[in-house]
């Protein structure tokens, strides 16, 4: 499967942004999609999980409240909705995907797309 990330650009504080992450190839329904960011010099954070089959969530604590992750089946895409965007928020955002929810590893990765949030 491969991923194509989409969506990101420069918004104010408190603004909103909705990223993409279309996916093509097969889909298997274990799947589980992940979105991730990377702050300059800081670690990678995954900040919302979705299951395919159920879209069972999970957030990180940093997010909560002001994200939410969901999923088109019929368009194969993945969207992150993020609302309350703050500048800490700045970094950039990649999806990836791994073969169900406990799975340690990824299949796929998609190209990172830039979200920088201006005070």
């Amino acid at each position: 499967v491969q991923l194509q990330a989409s969506g990101g650009g420069l918004v104010q504080a408190g603004g909103s942004l909705r990223l993409s992450c279309a996916a093509s190839g097969t889909i298997f329904s274990s799947y589980a999609f992940d979105w991730f960011r990377q702050a300059p010099e800081k670690e990678r954070e995954r900040v919302a999980t979705i299951t395919w089959r159920s879209a069972k969530k999970s957030y990180a604590d940093s997010v909560k409240g002001r994200f939410t992750i969901s999923r088109d089946a019929a368009e194969n895409t993945v969207f992150l909705q993020m609302n309350s965007l703050k500048p800490e928020d700045t970094a950039v955002y990649f999806c990836a995907v791994r073969s169900d929810f406990y799975a340690q590893d990824w299949i796929s990765w998609g190209q990172g797309t830039l979200v920088t949030v201006s005070s």
